[in-house]
């Protein structure tokens, strides 16, 4: 190898050691071209995650990993449990229809197996027993199920919307928040006259007036 393709050569190898950003690099010392491969280098951009977000949007991202990380972000603490009180009152009504429906389904599948031994939970009820004229109580055993299957998926939807709305309302507070309100600014009822169209006379008014900042 001759000493100008060993100096190009060690050039590329210190490069690469310093971490250079380049992918791939020809050096041409000779006639013939040497190609050095070298790393992909992690980017400023990528080191930067969530440095130059905006608040609104800081605060929205951390409300939808965990409710309530936002409004923390936006010191608005009282509002936590608020948030956790709806979760657990939501939480708790899927619990409960679900357990009812689940009920409800498996006495349905067992008075409907057509084996006269088997017996479901609510063969002696009032209202679900096998002793109502006309298999009424298993009419009504099957509207309990498909009731309590309605409501339990109602109660899902609704989760999901108070978890939609634990992020707006994060990223709105967030917003507000920026807002200028300092005495500055103002809203004042004050006289004024108003020209009457198609005269050379004034009205007296009341208008309001918004004072920005001075």
């Amino acid at each position: 190898m001759r000493v100008k393709e060993v100096m190009a050569f060690l050039i590329c190898a210190f490069a690469l050691a310093l971490g250079s950003e380049v992918k791939a690099q020809v050096v041409t010392a000779t006639p013939d071209s040497v190609l050095i491969p070298t790393p992909e280098v992690e980017t400023v951009e990528r080191k930067r995650f969530l440095k130059d977000w905006s608040p609104p949007a800081k605060a929205a991202f951390y409300s939808a990993v965990l409710p309530g990380l936002g409004q923390a972000y936006n010191r608005s603490y009282w509002k936590i449990p608020l948030i956790y009180a709806t979760g657990a009152v939501i939480g708790y009504f899927i619990y409960d229809n679900n357990k009812k429906y689940q009920g409800f389904a498996r006495a349905l599948e067992l008075r409907t197996d057509g084996d006269p031994e088997t017996v479901d939970a609510y063969v002696n009820d009032p209202n679900y027993g096998v002793g109502l004229y006309q298999d009424h109580g298993t009419n009504n055993l099957r509207r309990g199920r498909d009731f309590f299957r309605k409501y339990r998926d109602l109660d899902i939807i609704l989760a999901f919307l108070a978890y939609g709305l634990n992020i707006m309302e994060a990223h709105v507070h967030a917003h507000l928040k920026a807002f200028d309100v300092n005495d500055d600014l103002s809203l004042e009822l004050k006289p004024n006259l108003i020209p009457i169209a198609a005269t050379n006379s004034y009205s007296p008014a009341l208008t309001l007036q918004f004072n920005l900042k001075r």
